[in-house]
């Protein structure tokens, strides 16, 4: 799918329903923000990205836990789910995105290979997280990532 068009898509989608967008990422690194901020516009419907690749960024930008770190790990969808809560209690806006994974070509583990990527999706109280695997390479894992993360603010608008 085209980046550009999705990124559209979502920003119209946000508009319409008067919601603004922050995102917290990690494997791609702010290519989510990245995308959506090349629409004309998108300061109407997005207000922040946080980039936190490291546990120290999550824990000290996004307030994700030591514990949930430690316990579950970086790539698991509490983290993603801590990450997405964090970036809307440190912003204005009213939904938030989160992904963290192994975009490799290091880096995965028995149960966590390389191409596992979490996601949430947080607006209020209300979350919803998930685990994807992707293949292929590293930009390819994080662009479907990106993909798959717009897609999902679509499908929770």
């Amino acid at each position: 799918m085209n980046l550009a068009l999705l990124s559209r898509r979502a920003g119209r989608a946000l508009k319409r329903k008067g919601q603004i967008l922050v995102t917290a990422e990690s494997c791609t690194g702010g290519w989510v923000a990245q995308a959506v901020t090349s629409v004309a516009g998108s300061s109407d419907w997005f207000e922040r990205g946080y980039v936190t690749y490291s546990n120290a960024a999550k824990r000290e930008e996004l307030g994700v836990s030591a514990k949930t770190l430690l316990r579950r790990g970086a790539v698991s969808e509490a983290t993603a789910r801590a990450m997405a809560r964090g970036a809307l209690k440190r912003s204005r806006a009213g939904i938030a995105l989160a992904i963290t994974g192994i975009a490799g070509p290091g880096g995965g583990a028995p149960g966590k290979p390389v191409g596992t990527v979490c996601f949430a999706w947080a607006r209020g109280r209300k979350m919803r997280s998930e685990t994807k695997r992707f293949r292929g390479g590293r930009s390819r894992v994080r662009r479907q990532s990106v993909v798959h993360a717009l897609r999902g603010v679509l499908r929770w608008l």
